[in-house]
């Protein structure tokens, strides 16, 4: 008799935002007229730049020659976008990355939830509190996670990393060792950012625990401040402990193409094998690799006119952010975040739940945005915007919002 993972039945009801997502295709139903303005998931809205645009004709095109056409990609990726990004991303910084420890995958989604796979189901997990639900979703359908306490809205078998206002929206050393501890910054969703000093006490701490750090850097290039840095490889004995997730769909807009990429270190081992190795067993096994096209398109990024671009993407988007966080801090709300990610976290007014608030801005602003719960349970009081709408549109967001 077939039995089905019963770890999959320990998830909650549904994801975050397809819950979300049900609650506003209700809301349409019943307001046909209301003109909804998003700023919940984060999704780009801009379209692809020219340089990019560029680079999939001229692929595409190669794919209908005999003579150009390709098949499979390699196991990491093609070698031309890999040693771009070794160059542009680590090189340039200062950081110790060569071309093959880059894995190419189709976004830093499916690595943050694919890489648990080369841990053992026993590790302890830790997680910043409030997170990025991947995290601690896929560590449930590993069987990682232990029990589900609705009181607390806690697993019992993760270790909770709170990041509150009294924090600075920061984790602090646990009191439990973990094995496995996800960091993601500039965070998603607070948007708060850590110093090089403040990274390398973990990066030390890690070493010391013979822990590993997996470190989400999606967002890095929203950074402004010269103190925080890009990568957690900036800090010294990181390629002992540590493995970097990046992402080209919110510097790029690759929401809709899908690319992004996964480092791993030679010299990052468990027991005298390197996870290198592992995860190019698991990428070869389970993956066929992005698509030659997405890969010209990725590698078009780094050009010096594809860098132009970019940039002007990122300001676009973070004079939205700059836009909302002044409107809202001028209204009186407290906010934070905005200042070197595309995410601003605000406290639910009027002692409203994150849910409370959510309701009360959809029907009466016409706004989506996130409750800060479905991120965790010190989420809780807490609202995510996102910096990715349209400009016009976000400006119309906030004076909806103040005008309440």
């Amino acid at each position: 008799m077939v039995k089905i993972n019963s770890d999959y039945t320990l998830l909650r009801s549904s994801y975050l935002f397809s819950t979300i997502a049900g609650k506003v295709k209700e809301y349409e139903q019943n307001n046909p007229d209301a003109n909804i303005i998003r700023l919940g998931i984060g999704d780009v809205t801009r379209p692809l730049t020219g340089t990019i645009i560029d680079s999939l004709h001229k692929a595409v095109d190669e794919m209908a020659s005999e003579s150009t056409f390709r098949g499979y990609a390699p196991d990491l990726g093609y070698e031309f976008l890999r040693s771009a990004i070794a160059r542009n991303d680590y090189e340039l910084r200062g950081c110790d990355i060569s071309a093959d420890e880059i894995f190419v995958s189709d976004g830093a989604k499916s690595d943050s939830g694919n890489i648990q796979e080369i841990f053992s189901k026993d590790c302890r997990v830790a997680v910043c509190d409030p997170v990025y639900p991947v995290y601690v979703d896929t560590n449930v359908m590993a069987g990682r996670a232990g029990t589900y306490d609705e009181e607390s809205g806690k697993w019992s078998n993760i270790i909770y990393m709170p990041c509150t206002r009294e924090t600075g929206f920061l984790p602090e050393i646990p009191s439990e060792t973990p094995d496995i501890i996800y960091l993601c910054f500039p965070n998603n969703p607070s948007g708060s950012t850590m110093t090089k000093s403040r990274l390398q006490e973990w990066v030390d701490y890690a070493v010391r625990n013979k822990a590993i750090i997996i470190f989400d850097a999606a967002y890095e290039s929203y950074i402004r401040n010269e103190d925080v840095p890009h990568s957690i490889y900036e800090c010294e004995g990181a390629r002992e402990c540590a493995i970097e997730l990046r992402s080209f769909s919110k510097n790029a807009g690759f929401t809709g193409v899908r690319l992004g990429f996964t480092v791993i270190p030679k010299t990052l081992s468990v027991d005298g094998v390197t996870l290198h190795s592992l995860w190019a067993r698991r990428h070869g096994t389970k993956y066929n690799g992005a698509p030659y096209i997405v890969q010209r398109a990725g590698e078009a990024v780094y050009s010096e006119e594809g860098k132009k671009e970019i940039r002007g993407l990122v300001d676009y988007y973070m004079n939205n952010a700059t836009y909302i966080l002044n409107g809202l801090k001028a209204a009186g709300y407290e906010v934070s975040g905005g200042v070197n990610a595309p995410y601003i976290w605000l406290k639910t007014p009027k002692g409203m739940s994150s849910w409370e608030y959510f309701d009360y801005l959809l029907k009466n602003a016409s706004v989506v945005g996130t409750p800060g719960s479905g991120f965790g349970p010190s989420g809780e009081g807490y609202f995510r915007l996102t910096a990715f709408g349209d400009a016009d549109k976000t400006k119309e967001a906030v004076d909806r919002i103040v005008n309440m």
